[in-house]
């Protein structure tokens, strides 16, 4: 592989890349692995192998999960298809901003189609991020942190090798920090496996620690009395 073509694939799996279609409530995402793309429709999730040949980026069929969908969300899986299922589509990199950069794709009909880039967690905090799996409560508690805010309640759990819990904390704590990606409700009480990443020079008012929601692992409707 050539220079130019590492420092493509770097960049590639050094952002998350993001398009809306026109027409659908949620942006497509691609997230790129050293051998795998992975894409998040809004529904069900896709993948393949992919490299890069000249200014082609090269895929595999793609195999996808099965849940039924919306007709919107069903239109980005579509467009995702059409664009990367099995295809050697031209590409391009616009890396003029860091922190946003383009990866432009040319269609087989000529339209082009610019996905925007987000730095993925590991790049921004320059570390793998540790896996640790929170219950987050219902219900909030006022806290004062640097300054009166809303808490979070969670309890730690951990899991063995097989998937069954060990070890679930007793008792409710207060979490003072944000977790990136994570939508709390009112009326749910879930499970969330999380990746913690360590800030390598925290400002003053942050935390030692970034949180950035990984999955959903237990959800459940909690009935108000």
């Amino acid at each position: 592989m050539t220079e130019k073509k590492i420092n493509e694939a770097q960049t590639i799996t050094a952002y998350t890349w993001s398009y809306q279609p026109s027409g659908t409530p949620t942006p497509i995402q691609l997230h790129f692995t050293a051998d795998h793309l992975g894409i998040t429709t809004g529904c069900n999730n896709q993948g393949s192998s992919w490299k890069i040949e000249g200014h082609h980026l090269v895929t595999s069929s793609l195999v996808s999960t099965m849940k039924a969908c919306s007709p919107e969300l069903m239109k980005n899986e579509q467009f995702s298809s059409n664009l990367l299922n099995d295809q050697k589509v031209k590409f391009e990199l616009n890396t003029s901003s860091v922190e946003q950069p383009s990866l432009i794709f040319t269609a087989a009909d000529g339209q082009k189609y610019e996905f925007k880039g987000t730095m993925t967690p590991e790049t921004k905090y320059q570390s793998q991020g540790e896996i640790i799996f929170l219950e987050i409560s219902p219900e909030t508690k006022p806290c004062t942190g640097v300054a009166p805010q809303t808490c979070l309640q969670v309890r730690e759990i951990k899991y063995n090798d097989k998937g069954i819990k060990t070890q679930v904390d007793k008792d409710w704590t207060l979490f003072y920090d944000q977790i990136q990606g994570f939508q709390h409700r009112a009326d749910q009480r879930v499970i969330v496996r999380i990746k913690r990443y360590e800030r390598k020079n925290p400002a003053a008012d942050q935390s030692k620690y970034a949180y950035v929601q990984d999955m959903i692992v237990e959800q459940e409707i909690v009935q108000k009395p």
